[in-house]
Formats: C-alpha cells, structure tokens, sequence
C-alpha cells in the first residue's frame, strides 16, 4: 500500500495520552517524562487543547511557576486534527500546512489516536524501500541510472 492509500489509523499511537486542563504544568511534565512522550491531549472525551514538551521547556525560560501554572494557561488550542480515515499524505500536508509535530486523531469529536512527525519518518522510508524494491518494467538487465 503507497503512502498515498496508507491511512492514518494505521501508523498512529492509540491511546492518546491525555490531561486534565486544571491539572499543573509540573504534572504534565511529568507525564511526559514518564511516559517518554512529546504531548498530552488536553481533555478525554473532547479535545480542549494541546500541551507539548516545548511548551513546558518554554514556560520554564518564561519562568513561569511549573507548580503553580495551569495546563490549561499553557497548552495550544484550537488544535489541528485528523480523522483515522485521512491518508497519511493529508496527516503531513496538515501538519506542515499548521507548522505542528502532534496531530491528535478524532472520530467523533473524541481523541482516538495522535500521529507525531516521528511516525511519518519512521512509515515513509519503509513505504520508499517497498517501491524501490518493485523493478521497472523499462529498464534492461544492467542498465542504471
């Protein structure tokens, strides 16, 4: 299957992690840091924002309170999202259209899934060797470009 038909439930990470928007900045950093993960989805069953690592690395410099700041004073919204159906050709054209790493997947309204730019790198050289493996009708035995 090319990337182009490949769709996005297929390469994303499911569950989405996911934090309370009342919860501190301190906790969702360590979340992130337990989990070894790069965001949260802020809200389970509708999403109200995001909150990623650089975020909270950025509130640090800003030197906000981690302890005392909310996740939702810091997180990101509205968020940019896929749906699981979305190739996962539009999952980058969204991401790289909105300038985001994180794109969260929905069905519903509800968070199903997240689809980093770390899944794109890892499924688009497997998709390239599978291509560059199928040999070209037009090319003769010992002929190379």
């Amino acid at each position: 299957m090319s990337e182009i038909e490949t769709t996005v439930d297929e390469i994303m990470t499911t569950p989405p992690r996911s934090i309370d928007a009342d919860a501190t900045v301190a906790s969702a950093a360590r979340a992130l840091t337990e989990r070894g993960i790069g965001s949260l989805v802020v809200g389970e069953d509708r999403i109200e924002g995001i909150i990623t690592e650089t975020d909270v690395v950025a509130s640090i410099v800003e030197e906000h309170d981690p302890a005392r700041m909310s996740v939702r004073e810091l997180m990101s919204s509205p968020v940019v999202t896929a749906r699981p159906t979305d190739t996962v050709r539009r999952a980058g054209e969204l991401m790289g259209k909105n300038q985001v790493k994180k794109l969260p997947v929905t069905e519903e309204g509800r968070p199903v899934g997240i689809v980093t730019t770390t899944d794109l790198a890892h499924f688009l050289p497997r998709q390239r060797v599978q291509m560059a493996a199928r040999p070209e009708s037009e090319i003769r035995e010992g002929e190379f470009e």
